[in-house]
């Protein structure tokens, strides 16, 4: 079967920052530069917009809770929130002291965290509005945070990583006192990463994503390539570690134009991921097999963000301009949500059989 592909109505005005569907429906958040937040229903082609709630500053991020009616974002107002997506009620759970990038939820200890450019990170826990929001500094500003089942990647400037024990973050902020007053500031609290690392990237990381086995992690930077890691700390499995160059095209003159990878996501089913980047293409990849599955047609703009369904049937794809072409102008129908409709074996790795 082949793929199927239909464009939203009603997109966002301004530059889409993230998109994240539901864990369990054909819903779908995304988070634009124009102060709202949208919420799809993407059943149908042409998809529905269901709401808009709105934002005092640009949102830079968005995920969903344990549940489809729960939803989180943050940006560039500082604040963290809660969402609730039935009601339209914004309930602000901290505050940092500078924009705030990144959000990413852990269904398996129930913990928001938070990755601000104050260079921390805030643990909350939103099913106990009595428990404090634990702070851990980080050594650098994080630009992206992913994680697994049971750990924190956070790709930091000056090209550090730290690798958390989601047992460690959670255990760090559930052993502090409770209170009844929920405007408290984020308490300090220290928890060691599981590991340190460098990049394997030597330019600005850009975007960070977990794959789903708990194996190991994909970055991209600004610089058109990509790195594929593996947390097993053994030499053996270090060993394995490799990046590539990726989203780059030819000039007039046969130049290479070298593209940011702005996006990456992983395939829930299959574990090979999808990239997209300032050059307008999205691409599949296996990264075990270390081979490109295929590339899409080039969209009018650039890839802003990238995202899977929970069933891995839909890949959703954000389109709005990088300004890598140096125009600064935002031109009128240039902002695109497309969702892709995924063939059975359309994601799945070369080297599978």
């Amino acid at each position: 079967m082949a793929s199927a592909q239909f464009e939203l109505s009603d997109p966002p005005r301004d530059a889409i920052s993230a998109i994240r569907f539901a864990p369990t429906a054909s819903r779908l958040l995304v988070a634009s530069w124009d102060k709202n937040v949208y919420l799809y229903d993407t059943a149908q082609s042409g998809g529905q917009l269901l709401q808009t709630f709105q934002h005092r500053a640009p949102v830079l991020d968005v995920c969903f809770g344990d549940g489809d009616e729960d939803a989180y974002t943050t940006g560039l107002d500082w604040d963290v929130r809660h969402l609730n997506l039935s009601t339209g009620a914004q309930t602000v759970l901290s505050s940092h002291t500078a924009g705030v990038k990144s959000l990413a939820y852990s269904p398996q200890y129930h913990i928001l965290i938070s990755a601000s450019w104050d260079s921390t990170l805030h643990i909350h826990h939103p099913s106990a509005p009595s428990t404090p929001t634990a702070s851990i500094t980080l050594p650098s500003k994080p630009f992206s945070i992913s994680l697994t089942a049971t750990k924190l990647v956070v790709a930091m400037a000056s090209r550090a990583l730290h690798i958390y024990d989601l047992s460690s973050l959670a255990s760090a902020a559930s052993s502090l006192p409770s209170t009844d007053d929920p405007a408290t500031a984020a308490i300090p609290v220290e928890v060691e990463p599981w590991q340190r690392r460098e990049s394997s990237l030597k330019f600005m990381t850009r975007a960070i994503a977990c794959m789903p086995n708990d194996a190991g992690y994909a970055s991209s930077s600004i610089e058109g390539r990509v790195a594929v890691e593996w947390f097993d700390p053994s030499p053996e499995s270090q060993a394995r570690k490799y990046a590539f160059k990726c989203h780059r095209q030819a000039d007039e003159q046969g130049i290479d134009v070298v593209y940011p990878v702005n996006a990456l996501a992983f395939h829930p089913v299959h574990g090979t991921f999808a990239s997209g980047g300032g050059d307008g293409f999205v691409a599949l990849w296996d990264g075990v097999a270390k081979r490109r599955i295929r590339q899409y047609q080039r969209y009018a703009s650039s890839v802003s963000a990238v995202a899977f369904s929970g069933d891995g049937k839909y890949l959703a794809v954000a389109v709005s301009p990088g300004f890598e072409d140096g125009r600064e102008e935002v031109g009128e129908g240039v902002i695109k949500v497309f969702i892709r409709e995924l063939s059975d074996t359309e994601a799945k790795g070369k080297g599978a059989k």
